[in-house]
């Protein structure tokens, strides 16, 4: 066969170019654009950094970063300490219940973050059913609103990730050495804290980097309950729909501020990882056991507390839409009022959620199994590019890029801002790493040599990959195809920038109705979209023999 890592012009190299093509137009232009409005002087037409100026200058503008730095910060730690330990109770322990509080754990992360928001609302919110139980009982708990709330709400939304991605990390750590660990008298919590947490930290610094890019590019929720305290996105959104009507190039100017922040603790964080980085072979994994009579209900206490503190928003905000509503506050009785009115009002919405995210799975599909066998099979000088292109929208704000393309495409000859493809094509820039990661570790567990006996029978290179390489990557094509469709039905950052009348998708129809206090509606639509997800983990298990979801 040819030495694959050279660069040949034949149908694998024209997917590279055409991919690259791709990249350049739909994400590198546009951000480009944004780069070129954040230094262009609208009088002149000439070079300023009046923009940055201004941001740094001000604390009005400079204050929010430093929120931001503490918000992500702090509920990154909480989530750490909070999911490693779960994690590790459920691999090493049986835990009646497990498959069910898996599901639920991952529903709570796969929600909106300003769901969780909007539910605490109405659980701490100054007449939040709990504040009201214990005002009456003449005891004052803080409210949900400013740093404390915001903190709470993004570590309970955040340290499912940590739970799933260690969680898949400690089916790797070979049980030799934990029994290694308790014959020299190391053992339950020394353990854990020093062979188990030293043994997954890369996973955990994979972990933090994406609770961090989460919670730092997070506005729904600082919107909803921030009041006073102001975040680094909720002023990048709040600059950019002021300045619609005139010069955007402040608002450019704090989105190449945030790439330029995100971008830097990702590599401080790619730095870290490789110094740290060692491989684990599993040759007997982790058995679950039975603990020990006293072990085993302190265990099963501190999972079902955790998992239950976590799903709640989403349990009393699905019990809530079944409530009367007068106006827009819930009254005695119950009924499907919010649905109809939601369905009435808004199923154009729930459309466009299951509609617009279709067909940019579609394409992300496609996409990351070309890309993924360009970056395993055919490593070169150009596929080097597109594995590097592929990753950027891992670090760059989903407002951020919301802002790039509106900006970038809302004038002849590329206008496509206003369309459902400006929407499609968003979310396949947003979501195509999830696919092409899963399909990239599953294709390289997969021998180049079966590929090379379908070639030397005769078929062809494009025959050979699709009937024999793809069906051997379905089950990690699945996985990070869901992966991709839950993230995408949840989207928020990009679709609130983006989305017209005709476009709005389901979560800017909850932000939209819970904004107006129409907490009916927006229970019910919060309802529909926690379905769908349920729907889609289920389909996961079930196209993945029933195996429990981990990252």
């Amino acid at each position: 066969m040819k030495n694959n890592n050279k660069f040949r012009l034949d149908v694998w190299g024209a997917i590279t170019l055409g991919t690259i093509a791709l990249y350049a137009l739909f994400l590198l232009y546009p951000m480009a654009y944004l780069i070129r409005q954040s230094v262009l002087d609208p009088d002149t037409g000439g070079f300023t950094l009046a923009y940055f100026t201004k941001f740094f200058s001000k604390s009005y503008y400079f204050d929010t970063l430093i929120n931001s730095f503490k918000v992500s910060i702090t509920a990154t730690v909480l989530s750490i300490a909070i999911g490693t330990p779960l994690a590790y109770l459920f691999t090493i322990f049986k835990i009646k219940g497990k498959p069910v509080l898996n599901i639920l754990i991952v529903v709570a992360s796969m929600s909106a973050p300003f769901i969780g928001a909007y539910s605490w609302i109405l659980l701490l919110g100054r007449s939040g059913i709990i504040t009201t139980f214990f005002k009456n009982l003449g005891i004052a708990i803080p409210d949900i609103y400013g740093f404390g709330g915001i903190v709470l709400v993004m570590t309970l939304q955040l340290f499912p990730l940590v739970f799933l991605y260690a969680k898949g990390a400690l089916k790797n750590i070979d049980n030799s050495l934990i029994e290694a660990a308790e014959n020299l008298g190391c053992s339950g919590i020394a353990c854990f804290f020093k062979v188990v947490v030293p043994l997954i930290m890369p996973t955990l610094l994979a972990a933090a980097l994406l609770v961090f890019m989460r919670s730092f590019a997070d506005f729904g929720t600082p919107m909803l309950i921030g009041e006073g305290y102001r975040t680094f996105p909720v002023v990048l959104y709040t600059e950019f729909i002021n300045e619609v009507g005139g010069s955007d190039g402040f608002a450019a100017a704090i989105a190449v501020i945030a790439i330029v922040i995100t971008t830097l603790v990702f590599l401080v964080q790619k730095y870290v990882s490789n110094k740290n980085a060692f491989a684990l072979n599993s040759m007997h994994p982790v058995e679950e056991r039975e603990a020990r009579k006293g072990i085993n209900a302190l265990v099963h206490l501190v999972v079902y507390l955790v998992v239950g503190i976590a799903i709640m928003p989403q349990a009393y905000v699905i019990y809530t839409s079944f409530k009367n509503t007068q106006g827009k506050i819930f009254v005695d009785g119950y009924s499907l009022q919010s649905y109809q009115t939601a369905i009435g009002k808004l199923g154009r919405s729930i459309q466009n959620t299951i509609i617009i995210p279709l067909l940019a799975l579609v394409v992300i599909v496609l996409l990351a199994v070309l890309i993924a066998y360009l970056v395993v099979r055919r490593r070169n000088a150009l596929t080097n590019v597109v594995d590097i292109l592929s990753m950027i929208p891992y670090i760059v704000p989903g407002t951020v890029l919301g802002i790039a393309l509106l900006i970038g495409f809302n004038k002849p000859p590329l206008l496509i801002s206003g369309t459902m493809l400006i929407m499609v094509v968003a979310l396949i820039i947003r979501r195509l790493p999830y696919t092409i990661r899963s399909s990239v570790a599953i294709l390289q567990q997969i021998p180049m040599s079966i590929e090379e006996a379908a070639i030397s029978l005769g078929a062809s290179k494009m025959k050979a990959f699709f009937r024999i390489t793809v069906p051997m990557m379905a089950s990690g094509i699945i996985s990070g195809a869901i992966l991709s469709w839950v993230t995408m039905i949840s989207e928020l950052s990009t679709a609130i920038i983006l989305y017209t009348g005709k476009t709005k998708t389901l979560t800017v129809a909850i932000y939209t109705e819970v904004i107006r206090g129409n907490y009916g509606t927006a229970a019910a639509l919060s309802t529909i979209m926690t379905i769908l997800t349920v729907i889609s983990l289920l389909a996961f298990s079930k196209l993945n023999g029933g195996k429990d979801i981990s990252l």
